[in-house]
């Protein structure tokens, strides 16, 4: 399904969010275990009624975006990827190891000018043997007014009322973030390939050929790609900690998965819907005999994947629509009436598993995999507990996540600029310390006067 070029995030911020904005579910996609979470995002998929030519319309937040409309209705989310339940409790996370202590920096940095030190940047907060600048704030704030501003759907005082409950909690996640920076180097965690590999999905993303591409387009933006780098690697340490040491404190047993869907069953009274992955090759500026080549190798794809071979790692490697190919080709839920009268006759007569032939679109071939397939009504335990388990999984990784941030400013040395406020603040925190610069001391050794010679009269 080809897609129109995507722009670029204005800054690594924007791109990048702190761990506290990243779902329990999203973290625990980076771990061989528990299994991904389920997106609720999809990509709509629209059809030329006359020749039955696809294209993508700009999906939700969470997929990228490309040429068509989006389907009015949003359907239910629903899971897509099994997130085994314990029933047994796994061994209790090492608690960190206390940081060894440091003194205190200065409440500015400053560069020389003409021998004197001259103030750049207030400090506002210190972390161990680090520093939070008024500047991290200052932007941190600008991010997540934005943040509300593109989520609220509001105006006037309730826009603004919404923003001040959310900048609550700016500096505490500007701390948070530092306080698992440090303990993702305490852990000797190493997340080179997995920087490499957000990078490749941001460049992919974005339609580019290669990484230098990418700095050329961050940069175009105004945004410095050592600070766009650092980002990525800041969000992917602080992940991990919280893969090893967080995730493998929260406990579903079957037993309250059960009771879970006993108590909400008239959430899974639904339409039915399928969820869809896509391989798409692209025939743009080909004819003839080129046509006849990507019509080749899609079948070939689709008897690779007939023959066992795994529809995802085939859609990353081969698939040429950026959208979808760096999460394996998936698309997301769709109810009928969402999709092509083609797409839909093609899909909704399928199981679950099932492969449709290859379509031939306006700009290329693909092939729709149903990864499920739900029926009208209520539906089964069995086909919501993946979705449940982590709805679960997310309610019980919110206090654990506080807790074991709690323990590490505990064993941390965290101070405050007078003034601001970190909402998680332990008892034993304490407020930086103003105090009047220091006037030079007096010459030690200061020549004694000497005595005027007499003067004979």
């Amino acid at each position: 399904m080809k897609t129109e070029k995507i722009t670029l995030g204005i800054s690594a911020a924007a791109v990048c969010a702190t761990i506290l904005l990243v779902s329990p579910a999203g973290l625990r996609a980076q771990a061989a275990q528990p299994p991904a979470a389920p997106s609720d995002s999809q990509a709509p998929i629209t059809s030329d009624p006359v020749v039955g030519t696809s294209s993508t319309a700009t999906p939700p937040a969470g997929k990228a975006g490309a040429a068509g409309t989006p389907a009015a209705k949003t359907p239910a989310p629903a899971a897509t990827t099994p997130a085994p339940a314990a029933t047994t409790p796994p061994p209790a996370a090492p608690k960190p190891s206390a940081p060894t202590p440091v003194a205190p920096k200065p409440n500015a940095v400053a560069t020389p000018t003409s021998g004197k030190g001259a103030v750049v940047e207030d400090i506002i907060a210190h972390v161990n043997n680090e520093i939070i600048t008024l500047s991290d704030y200052q932007k941190a704030q600008a991010q997540r007014a934005k943040e509300v501003q593109d989520a609220c759907n509001c105006t006037g005082l309730q826009l603004q009322n919404a923003i001040e409950e959310n900048q609550k909690n700016v500096l505490r996640d500007l701390i948070d973030q530092q306080l698992l920076i440090e303990r993702a180097k305490d852990m000797s965690i190493d997340v080179t390939a997995d920087v490499v590999s957000r990078l490749n999905d941001f460049r992919k993303q974005n339609n580019l050929a290669t990484l230098d591409d990418l700095q050329k387009a961050v940069e175009s933006s105004g945004e410095s790609w050592d600070d766009f780098k650092q980002q990525i690697t800041n969000n992917a340490l602080t992940q991990e900690v919280i893969r090893q040491e967080v995730g493998q404190r929260v406990d579903i047993g079957p037993e309250e998965v059960k009771a879970y869907y006993d108590a909400h069953k008239s959430e899974f009274d639904r339409p039915e819907e399928v969820q869809l992955s896509e391989i798409v090759l692209s025939t743009e500026g080909k004819s003839g005999a080129d046509v006849d080549a990507v019509k080749k190798r899609a079948d070939d794809l689709r008897s690779r994947i007939q023959s066992g071979e795994n529809f995802a790692s085939l859609a990353k490697r081969y698939s040429e629509d950026p959208a979808t190919a760096a999460d394996g080709g998936e698309l997301g839920m769709y109810t009928k009436g969402q999709l092509s009268s083609q797409i839909e006759d093609a899909v909704f007569k399928l199981d679950k598993g099932a492969l449709t032939d290859v379509i031939q679109t306006k700009t290329g071939f693909m092939i729709l995999r149903v990864d499920e397939h739900f029926q009208a009504g209520e539906q089964p335990l069995e086909a919501v507990q993946e979705e449940i388990q982590n709805k679960i999984y997310q309610e019980k990784m919110d206090p654990q996540m506080r807790a074991y941030l709690a323990e590490l400013r505990e064993q941390s040395y965290v101070v405050v600029k007078a003034g601001y406020t970190d909402s998680a603040a332990i008892t034993n925190g304490t407020a930086i310390q103003e105090v009047a610069p220091t006037p030079d001391a007096p010459d030690k050794k200061s020549k004694k006067k000497m005595p005027l010679p007499k003067v004979n009269g």
